[in-house]
Protein backbone atom coordinates (compact mmCIF):
# COMPACT_ATOMS: atom_id res chain seq x y z
CA UNK A 1 0.00 0.00 0.00
CA UNK A 2 2.99 2.56 1.23
CA UNK A 3 4.65 1.38 -2.58
CA UNK A 4 1.31 2.10 -4.18
CA UNK A 5 0.88 5.98 -2.33
CA UNK A 6 4.32 6.77 -3.18
CA UNK A 7 3.38 6.13 -7.04
CA UNK A 8 -0.01 7.73 -6.94
CA UNK A 9 1.73 11.20 -5.74
CA UNK A 10 5.08 10.50 -8.08
CA UNK A 11 1.91 10.03 -11.04
CA UNK A 12 0.03 12.98 -9.62
CA UNK A 13 3.30 15.22 -9.43
CA UNK A 14 4.13 13.98 -13.53
CA UNK A 15 0.51 14.77 -14.75
CA UNK A 16 1.10 18.73 -13.21
CA UNK A 17 4.22 19.22 -14.30
CA UNK A 18 2.78 18.54 -17.90
CA UNK A 19 0.17 20.12 -17.65
CA UNK A 20 2.08 23.60 -16.28
CA UNK A 21 5.03 22.69 -18.80
CA UNK A 22 3.63 21.83 -21.98
CA UNK A 23 3.90 25.13 -23.81
CA UNK A 24 6.70 25.25 -26.31
CA UNK A 25 7.19 21.30 -25.52
CA UNK A 26 7.79 20.50 -28.98
CA UNK A 27 10.19 22.97 -29.86
CA UNK A 28 12.04 21.72 -26.81
CA UNK A 29 12.10 18.28 -27.38
CA UNK A 30 13.22 18.05 -31.27
CA UNK A 31 15.76 16.08 -31.82
CA UNK A 32 18.31 18.05 -34.60
CA UNK A 33 20.03 14.82 -34.94
CA UNK A 34 16.45 12.92 -36.35
CA UNK A 35 14.29 15.77 -37.69
CA UNK A 36 10.76 14.83 -38.42
CA UNK A 37 11.25 16.55 -42.11
CA UNK A 38 13.93 17.02 -44.61
CA UNK A 39 14.95 19.24 -47.31
CA UNK A 40 13.93 18.08 -50.63
CA UNK A 41 17.86 18.46 -51.87
CA UNK A 42 18.99 15.93 -49.32
CA UNK A 43 17.61 12.69 -50.68
CA UNK A 44 19.25 13.29 -54.08
CA UNK A 45 22.40 12.17 -53.85
CA UNK A 46 21.65 8.82 -52.78
CA UNK A 47 19.69 8.28 -55.50
CA UNK A 48 22.62 9.13 -57.45
CA UNK A 49 24.73 6.65 -56.48
CA UNK A 50 22.29 4.09 -56.32
CA UNK A 51 21.23 3.73 -59.78
CA UNK A 52 25.00 4.05 -61.19
CA UNK A 53 26.19 1.38 -58.06
CA UNK A 54 23.24 -0.39 -59.92
CA UNK A 55 24.21 -0.16 -63.33
CA UNK A 56 27.39 -0.30 -63.16
CA UNK A 57 27.73 -3.68 -60.99
CA UNK A 58 29.92 -5.62 -62.92
CA UNK A 59 27.13 -8.26 -61.88
CA UNK A 60 24.33 -5.97 -63.81
CA UNK A 61 25.74 -3.80 -66.27
CA UNK A 62 28.57 -6.21 -66.68
CA UNK A 63 27.24 -9.46 -66.76
CA UNK A 64 24.09 -8.71 -68.77
CA UNK A 65 24.88 -5.43 -70.55
CA UNK A 66 28.35 -5.12 -71.89
CA UNK A 67 28.19 -8.89 -72.19
CA UNK A 68 25.12 -9.10 -73.95
CA UNK A 69 25.81 -6.29 -76.43
CA UNK A 70 29.35 -7.88 -76.76
CA UNK A 71 31.72 -5.39 -75.52
CA UNK A 72 32.85 -7.88 -72.44
CA UNK A 73 33.43 -11.34 -72.57
CA UNK A 74 34.77 -13.97 -69.76
CA UNK A 75 36.71 -16.16 -68.87
CA UNK A 76 35.51 -17.79 -66.22
CA UNK A 77 32.50 -17.95 -63.99
CA UNK A 78 30.49 -16.84 -66.96
CA UNK A 79 26.64 -18.44 -66.87
CA UNK A 80 25.28 -14.89 -67.49
CA UNK A 81 27.09 -14.49 -70.41
CA UNK A 82 25.48 -17.78 -71.56
CA UNK A 83 21.82 -16.27 -70.99
CA UNK A 84 21.84 -17.81 -67.46
CA UNK A 85 20.37 -14.80 -65.57
CA UNK A 86 20.53 -14.95 -61.77
CA UNK A 87 17.02 -14.39 -59.54
CA UNK A 88 19.01 -12.61 -57.28
CA UNK A 89 20.20 -10.55 -59.62
CA UNK A 90 16.73 -10.21 -61.48
CA UNK A 91 15.60 -8.93 -58.23
CA UNK A 92 18.42 -6.45 -56.96
CA UNK A 93 18.05 -4.23 -60.53
CA UNK A 94 13.90 -4.72 -59.56
CA UNK A 95 14.09 -3.71 -55.86
CA UNK A 96 17.22 -0.78 -56.12
CA UNK A 97 15.86 0.85 -59.54
CA UNK A 98 12.17 0.98 -57.61
CA UNK A 99 12.97 1.63 -54.21
CA UNK A 100 16.22 3.39 -54.18
CA UNK A 101 15.59 5.77 -56.84
CA UNK A 102 11.58 6.18 -58.43
CA UNK A 103 10.45 5.88 -55.29
CA UNK A 104 12.77 8.76 -53.08
CA UNK A 105 12.30 10.59 -56.57
CA UNK A 106 8.84 10.70 -55.52
CA UNK A 107 9.17 11.51 -52.08
CA UNK A 108 11.84 13.88 -53.37
CA UNK A 109 9.19 15.90 -55.67
CA UNK A 110 6.54 16.27 -52.65
CA UNK A 111 8.71 17.71 -50.36
CA UNK A 112 10.00 20.12 -53.03
CA UNK A 113 6.28 21.24 -53.91
CA UNK A 114 5.80 22.17 -50.11
CA UNK A 115 8.84 23.87 -50.64
CA UNK A 116 7.77 25.69 -53.48
CA UNK A 117 10.94 24.62 -55.48
CA UNK A 118 10.28 24.23 -58.57
CA UNK A 119 14.11 23.44 -60.21
CA UNK A 120 13.81 20.60 -57.01
CA UNK A 121 11.21 19.60 -58.67
CA UNK A 122 11.93 19.07 -62.07
CA UNK A 123 15.37 17.54 -60.41
CA UNK A 124 13.26 14.84 -58.76
CA UNK A 125 11.42 14.51 -62.22
CA UNK A 126 13.92 13.62 -64.63
CA UNK A 127 15.62 11.43 -61.61
CA UNK A 128 12.22 9.48 -61.46
CA UNK A 129 12.07 9.51 -65.17
CA UNK A 130 15.52 7.89 -65.93
CA UNK A 131 14.98 5.45 -62.81
CA UNK A 132 11.47 3.96 -64.77
CA UNK A 133 12.90 4.17 -68.27
CA UNK A 134 16.03 1.54 -67.45
CA UNK A 135 13.19 -0.58 -65.41
CA UNK A 136 11.01 -0.85 -68.85
CA UNK A 137 13.96 -0.88 -71.21
CA UNK A 138 14.53 -3.89 -68.74
CA UNK A 139 11.95 -5.49 -68.36
CA UNK A 140 9.27 -4.33 -70.81
CA UNK A 141 5.24 -3.85 -69.24
CA UNK A 142 6.17 -2.54 -65.34
CA UNK A 143 3.84 -1.43 -63.18
CA UNK A 144 3.81 2.89 -63.13
CA UNK A 145 0.57 4.59 -62.80
CA UNK A 146 -0.53 2.63 -59.51
CA UNK A 147 4.22 2.07 -58.34
CA UNK A 148 5.26 3.88 -55.74
CA UNK A 149 1.98 4.65 -54.13
CA UNK A 150 2.73 2.41 -51.02
CA UNK A 151 1.26 5.46 -48.69
CA UNK A 152 -2.02 4.88 -50.03
CA UNK A 153 -2.85 1.30 -50.02
CA UNK A 154 -1.73 0.15 -53.07
CA UNK A 155 0.32 -2.65 -52.43
CA UNK A 156 0.30 -4.67 -55.65
CA UNK A 157 0.60 -2.26 -58.42
CA UNK A 158 -1.09 -3.13 -61.91
CA UNK A 159 1.47 -3.41 -64.90
CA UNK A 160 1.04 -1.05 -67.74
CA UNK A 161 1.76 -1.10 -71.23
CA UNK A 162 5.36 -0.26 -72.36
CA UNK A 163 3.62 2.24 -74.73
CA UNK A 164 2.07 3.76 -71.76
CA UNK A 165 5.22 4.17 -69.25
CA UNK A 166 6.86 6.24 -71.93
CA UNK A 167 4.00 8.33 -72.77
CA UNK A 168 3.85 8.91 -68.79
CA UNK A 169 7.79 9.01 -69.10
CA UNK A 170 7.33 11.99 -71.78
CA UNK A 171 5.08 13.78 -69.66
CA UNK A 172 7.74 13.77 -66.36
CA UNK A 173 10.28 15.25 -68.64
CA UNK A 174 7.94 17.94 -70.63
CA UNK A 175 7.37 19.33 -66.78
CA UNK A 176 10.57 19.14 -65.89
CA UNK A 177 11.57 21.17 -68.98
CA UNK A 178 8.56 23.68 -68.20
CA UNK A 179 9.49 23.76 -63.87
CA UNK A 180 13.17 24.93 -64.19
CA UNK A 181 13.70 28.47 -64.63
CA UNK A 182 16.42 30.92 -62.93
CA UNK A 183 14.31 32.40 -59.82
CA UNK A 184 13.01 28.47 -59.60
CA UNK A 185 14.94 27.92 -56.34
CA UNK A 186 18.07 26.61 -54.89
CA UNK A 187 19.33 22.88 -55.99
CA UNK A 188 21.45 21.46 -53.19
CA UNK A 189 24.99 21.83 -54.74
CA UNK A 190 26.43 19.64 -52.15
CA UNK A 191 23.69 16.67 -52.88
CA UNK A 192 23.98 17.01 -56.57
CA UNK A 193 26.90 14.94 -57.52
CA UNK A 194 26.09 15.47 -61.49
CA UNK A 195 25.79 18.92 -62.07
CA UNK A 196 26.63 20.55 -58.62
CA UNK A 197 23.22 22.86 -58.48
CA UNK A 198 23.08 23.90 -62.13
CA UNK A 199 19.72 24.07 -62.88
CA UNK A 200 20.57 24.66 -66.87
CA UNK A 201 22.45 21.45 -66.97
CA UNK A 202 19.63 19.85 -65.56
CA UNK A 203 16.83 21.17 -68.18
CA UNK A 204 19.60 19.93 -70.63
CA UNK A 205 19.65 16.15 -69.65
CA UNK A 206 15.64 16.22 -69.23
CA UNK A 207 15.61 17.20 -73.14
CA UNK A 208 18.47 14.68 -74.14
CA UNK A 209 17.13 12.25 -71.98
CA UNK A 210 13.64 12.81 -74.18
CA UNK A 211 15.30 12.45 -77.32
CA UNK A 212 16.67 8.96 -76.35
CA UNK A 213 13.21 7.92 -75.02
CA UNK A 214 11.31 9.16 -78.54
CA UNK A 215 14.10 7.80 -80.54
CA UNK A 216 13.43 4.00 -78.69
CA UNK A 217 9.63 4.43 -79.40
CA UNK A 218 10.20 5.92 -82.82
CA UNK A 219 9.98 1.93 -84.72
CA UNK A 220 5.88 1.94 -82.96
CA UNK A 221 4.88 5.55 -83.18
CA UNK A 222 5.66 8.53 -85.26
CA UNK A 223 7.70 10.62 -82.71
CA UNK A 224 9.43 13.18 -85.55
CA UNK A 225 7.41 16.31 -84.35
CA UNK A 226 7.99 16.08 -81.17
CA UNK A 227 11.82 15.32 -81.73
CA UNK A 228 11.99 18.63 -83.97
CA UNK A 229 10.56 20.36 -81.27
CA UNK A 230 13.25 19.41 -79.45
CA UNK A 231 15.92 20.34 -81.85
CA UNK A 232 14.33 24.21 -82.38
CA UNK A 233 13.35 24.41 -79.21
CA UNK A 234 14.98 23.30 -76.05
CA UNK A 235 18.59 23.60 -74.58
CA UNK A 236 19.90 19.63 -74.81
CA UNK A 237 23.55 18.71 -74.43
CA UNK A 238 26.37 20.98 -76.25
CA UNK A 239 29.51 19.65 -75.04
CA UNK A 240 30.91 16.59 -73.04
CA UNK A 241 30.80 19.14 -69.95
CA UNK A 242 27.13 18.97 -70.11
CA UNK A 243 26.62 15.13 -69.97
CA UNK A 244 24.66 13.27 -66.95
CA UNK A 245 27.42 11.76 -65.91
CA UNK A 246 28.98 10.67 -61.65
CA UNK A 247 32.56 11.03 -61.01
CA UNK A 248 33.15 8.37 -58.20
CA UNK A 249 35.61 8.80 -55.61
CA UNK A 250 39.08 7.06 -55.72
CA UNK A 251 38.66 4.27 -52.67
CA UNK A 252 36.30 1.54 -51.60
CA UNK A 253 33.01 2.03 -52.08
CA UNK A 254 32.73 4.90 -53.35
CA UNK A 255 34.69 4.01 -56.29
CA UNK A 256 33.07 3.12 -59.74
CA UNK A 257 31.78 -0.41 -59.45
CA UNK A 258 33.64 -1.93 -61.94
CA UNK A 259 37.07 -1.29 -60.63
CA UNK A 260 35.64 -2.00 -56.82
CA UNK A 261 35.35 -5.68 -58.45
CA UNK A 262 37.95 -6.23 -61.21
CA UNK A 263 40.98 -4.41 -59.52
CA UNK A 264 39.85 -4.34 -55.96
CA UNK A 265 38.41 -7.51 -55.83
CA UNK A 266 40.71 -9.13 -58.76
CA UNK A 267 37.74 -10.32 -60.36
CA UNK A 268 40.01 -10.61 -63.41
CA UNK A 269 37.52 -13.12 -65.52
CA UNK A 270 36.12 -10.26 -67.24
CA UNK A 271 38.12 -9.59 -70.40
CA UNK A 272 37.00 -8.36 -73.84
CA UNK A 273 35.70 -10.11 -77.44
CA UNK A 274 36.40 -10.85 -80.64
CA UNK A 275 34.20 -8.45 -82.43
CA UNK A 276 34.70 -5.36 -80.20
CA UNK A 277 38.77 -6.21 -81.20
CA UNK A 278 37.92 -6.32 -84.65
CA UNK A 279 35.72 -3.33 -85.03
CA UNK A 280 37.95 -1.19 -83.39
CA UNK A 281 41.37 -2.83 -85.53
CA UNK A 282 39.62 -3.05 -88.67
CA UNK A 283 38.98 0.94 -88.99
CA UNK A 284 42.18 1.81 -87.52
CA UNK A 285 40.40 2.83 -84.71
CA UNK A 286 43.06 4.60 -82.03
CA UNK A 287 40.32 3.67 -79.35
CA UNK A 288 41.75 0.27 -79.37
CA UNK A 289 44.46 1.03 -76.90
CA UNK A 290 42.33 2.72 -74.86
CA UNK A 291 39.38 0.19 -74.89
CA UNK A 292 41.54 -3.27 -74.17
CA UNK A 293 44.87 -4.11 -72.62
CA UNK A 294 47.56 -5.80 -74.71
CA UNK A 295 47.77 -9.97 -73.63
CA UNK A 296 50.00 -11.78 -71.98
CA UNK A 297 51.56 -11.66 -75.36
CA UNK A 298 51.59 -7.62 -76.47
CA UNK A 299 48.87 -8.67 -78.76
CA UNK A 300 45.31 -7.47 -78.71
CA UNK A 301 43.00 -10.35 -78.47
CA UNK A 302 39.33 -10.94 -77.66
CA UNK A 303 37.29 -14.06 -77.68
CA UNK A 304 33.81 -15.58 -78.30
CA UNK A 305 30.69 -14.88 -76.17
CA UNK A 306 29.52 -17.35 -74.23
CA UNK A 307 31.24 -20.89 -74.25
CA UNK A 308 31.62 -23.62 -72.19
CA UNK A 309 34.25 -25.02 -70.11
CA UNK A 310 36.13 -21.86 -69.70
CA UNK A 311 38.89 -20.92 -69.37
CA UNK A 312 41.15 -23.41 -71.45
CA UNK A 313 44.09 -23.47 -73.88
CA UNK A 314 42.74 -21.36 -76.57
CA UNK A 315 40.93 -18.68 -73.90
CA UNK A 316 42.05 -18.11 -70.57
CA UNK A 317 43.04 -15.52 -68.33
CA UNK A 318 46.11 -14.73 -69.99
CA UNK A 319 46.36 -14.88 -73.60
CA UNK A 320 42.82 -12.81 -73.66
CA UNK A 321 42.57 -8.92 -73.64
CA UNK A 322 41.49 -7.11 -70.25
CA UNK A 323 39.29 -3.98 -70.57
CA UNK A 324 41.40 -0.83 -70.83
CA UNK A 325 43.37 0.37 -67.87
CA UNK A 326 40.91 3.67 -68.19
CA UNK A 327 37.80 1.83 -67.68
CA UNK A 328 39.41 0.35 -64.07
CA UNK A 329 40.07 3.40 -62.80
CA UNK A 330 38.14 3.88 -59.38
CA UNK A 331 37.13 7.85 -60.51
CA UNK A 332 35.88 5.81 -64.10
CA UNK A 333 32.20 8.11 -64.71
CA UNK A 334 29.58 6.55 -64.40
CA UNK A 335 27.32 7.62 -67.18
CA UNK A 336 23.59 8.55 -66.90
CA UNK A 337 23.71 10.08 -70.56
CA UNK A 338 26.56 10.76 -73.04
CA UNK A 339 26.82 14.18 -75.16
CA UNK A 340 28.18 11.26 -78.00
CA UNK A 341 25.00 8.91 -77.83
CA UNK A 342 22.69 12.14 -78.09
CA UNK A 343 25.24 13.16 -81.67
CA UNK A 344 24.60 9.79 -82.68
CA UNK A 345 20.95 9.82 -81.89
CA UNK A 346 20.13 12.76 -83.78
CA UNK A 347 22.31 11.84 -86.74
CA UNK A 348 19.99 8.35 -86.88
CA UNK A 349 17.08 10.86 -86.76
CA UNK A 350 18.52 12.94 -89.76
CA UNK A 351 19.09 9.70 -91.87
CA UNK A 352 15.48 8.33 -91.06
CA UNK A 353 13.84 11.77 -91.92
CA UNK A 354 12.49 12.57 -88.33
CA UNK A 355 14.00 15.86 -88.05
CA UNK A 356 15.99 18.04 -90.34
CA UNK A 357 19.83 18.87 -90.12
CA UNK A 358 22.98 16.79 -91.64
CA UNK A 359 23.55 13.59 -90.51
CA UNK A 360 27.43 14.05 -91.53
CA UNK A 361 27.85 16.27 -89.06
CA UNK A 362 26.13 15.03 -85.64
CA UNK A 363 28.16 11.82 -86.86
CA UNK A 364 31.37 13.77 -87.05
CA UNK A 365 30.79 15.37 -83.95
CA UNK A 366 29.48 12.47 -81.94
CA UNK A 367 32.86 10.60 -82.59
CA UNK A 368 34.62 13.47 -82.06
CA UNK A 369 32.88 13.41 -78.33
CA UNK A 370 34.00 9.97 -77.92
CA UNK A 371 37.37 10.70 -79.10
CA UNK A 372 37.76 13.27 -76.55
CA UNK A 373 36.31 11.53 -73.17
CA UNK A 374 39.37 8.58 -74.45
CA UNK A 375 41.70 11.36 -74.28
CA UNK A 376 42.25 10.78 -78.25
CA UNK A 377 43.39 13.64 -80.21
CA UNK A 378 44.41 12.36 -83.67
CA UNK A 379 41.99 10.07 -85.22
CA UNK A 380 42.64 11.44 -88.66
CA UNK A 381 43.54 7.76 -89.96
CA UNK A 382 40.67 5.83 -88.80
CA UNK A 383 37.92 4.73 -91.58
CA UNK A 384 34.41 5.51 -91.68
CA UNK A 385 34.23 9.08 -90.72
CA UNK A 386 32.09 9.96 -93.48
CA UNK A 387 28.55 8.52 -93.77
CA UNK A 388 27.63 6.32 -96.43
CA UNK A 389 25.48 7.77 -99.37
CA UNK A 390 23.21 4.35 -98.99
CA UNK A 391 20.80 4.68 -96.15
CA UNK A 392 21.40 1.28 -94.86
CA UNK A 393 24.79 1.39 -95.10
CA UNK A 394 24.87 4.61 -93.40
CA UNK A 395 22.61 3.84 -90.48
CA UNK A 396 24.43 0.66 -89.50
CA UNK A 397 27.70 3.52 -89.41
CA UNK A 398 26.08 5.41 -87.02
CA UNK A 399 24.87 2.52 -84.36
CA UNK A 400 28.12 0.56 -84.12
CA UNK A 401 29.61 4.13 -83.82
CA UNK A 402 27.31 4.60 -81.26
CA UNK A 403 27.52 1.19 -79.68
CA UNK A 404 31.65 1.94 -79.45
CA UNK A 405 30.74 4.74 -78.04
CA UNK A 406 28.88 3.32 -75.01
CA UNK A 407 31.46 0.92 -73.94
CA UNK A 408 31.28 -0.16 -70.49
CA UNK A 409 28.09 1.57 -70.10
CA UNK A 410 26.55 -2.11 -70.12
CA UNK A 411 22.73 -1.83 -70.00
CA UNK A 412 22.42 1.11 -72.57
CA UNK A 413 24.96 -0.42 -75.17
CA UNK A 414 22.67 -3.73 -74.75
CA UNK A 415 19.18 -1.83 -75.16
CA UNK A 416 20.88 0.14 -78.23
CA UNK A 417 22.24 -3.11 -79.75
CA UNK A 418 18.67 -4.27 -79.04
CA UNK A 419 17.00 -1.57 -80.91
CA UNK A 420 19.18 -0.85 -83.95
CA UNK A 421 20.44 -4.16 -84.60
CA UNK A 422 24.26 -2.62 -84.98
CA UNK A 423 26.51 -4.35 -84.25
CA UNK A 424 25.45 -7.57 -86.39
CA UNK A 425 26.16 -9.66 -83.39
CA UNK A 426 26.25 -13.95 -83.27
CA UNK A 427 24.47 -15.42 -80.09
CA UNK A 428 26.63 -16.90 -77.27
CA UNK A 429 28.09 -20.36 -78.80
CA UNK A 430 26.62 -22.33 -75.82
CA UNK A 431 23.73 -19.82 -74.63
CA UNK A 432 20.90 -21.45 -73.04
CA UNK A 433 18.80 -19.72 -75.75
CA UNK A 434 19.38 -19.45 -79.37
CA UNK A 435 19.46 -15.50 -79.25
CA UNK A 436 20.49 -12.70 -77.53
CA UNK A 437 18.31 -11.78 -74.69
CA UNK A 438 15.69 -9.04 -75.70
CA UNK A 439 14.42 -8.65 -71.77
CA UNK A 440 15.47 -9.84 -68.23
CA UNK A 441 12.65 -12.08 -66.71
CA UNK A 442 10.26 -10.43 -63.97
CA UNK A 443 11.74 -10.86 -60.25
CA UNK A 444 10.25 -13.91 -58.67
CA UNK A 445 8.66 -11.97 -55.87
CA UNK A 446 6.31 -10.51 -58.47
CA UNK A 447 4.74 -14.12 -59.04
CA UNK A 448 4.05 -14.71 -55.23
CA UNK A 449 3.18 -11.12 -53.58
CA UNK A 450 1.89 -9.80 -57.44
CA UNK A 451 0.67 -12.64 -58.62
CA UNK A 452 -2.72 -11.21 -60.62
CA UNK A 453 -1.53 -8.21 -61.96
CA UNK A 454 2.06 -10.61 -63.08
CA UNK A 455 -0.44 -12.86 -64.97
CA UNK A 456 -2.05 -10.36 -66.94
CA UNK A 457 0.99 -8.49 -67.77
CA UNK A 458 2.52 -12.04 -69.27
CA UNK A 459 -0.91 -12.56 -71.34
CA UNK A 460 -0.51 -9.60 -72.30
CA UNK A 461 3.25 -9.00 -73.67
CA UNK A 462 4.18 -12.54 -73.65
CA UNK A 463 5.65 -15.63 -71.76
CA UNK A 464 7.92 -14.22 -69.04
CA UNK A 465 11.18 -15.22 -71.31
CA UNK A 466 14.37 -13.58 -72.19
CA UNK A 467 13.13 -14.34 -75.52
CA UNK A 468 10.04 -12.27 -75.56
CA UNK A 469 10.32 -9.42 -77.36
CA UNK A 470 8.93 -5.71 -75.49
CA UNK A 471 6.95 -3.02 -77.50
CA UNK A 472 10.05 -0.89 -78.62
CA UNK A 473 11.61 -3.41 -80.48
CA UNK A 474 9.23 -5.79 -81.64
Amino acid sequence: MKRIKILTIIASFLMLFVVSCDKGFEDINKDPNNPTEIESGLLLADMIRNSQNTLYSTFVGGDYGSCWSQQWGKVNYNDEEKYKPRGSIISMIWDNMYEDVASDASVMYKLAVVEENKNMQGVALVMKAFAILVLTDIYGDIPYTEALNTDEGILAPAYDEQSVVYDSVLVLLDRANDLFSEDGGVINAGSDLIYQGDWTAWQKFANSLKFRALMRMSGQVDVSTQLQDIVDNRAVFTSNSDEAKLIFLSSDPNANPIYESIVFGTREEYKVTDILVATLADNDDPRLEVYVQPNADGEYRGKPAGMNNLPNEEYNYENVSAIGELYLLPEAPGYMMSYSELQFLMAEAVVKGYITGTAQDYYAEGIAASMSANGVTDYSMMSGLLLSANTNNALEQIGVQNWLGLYCQGMEAWAEQRRTGYPVLTPAIDGAVDEIPSRLIYPASEQSLNAANYQEAVSRQGADLLTTKIWWNK
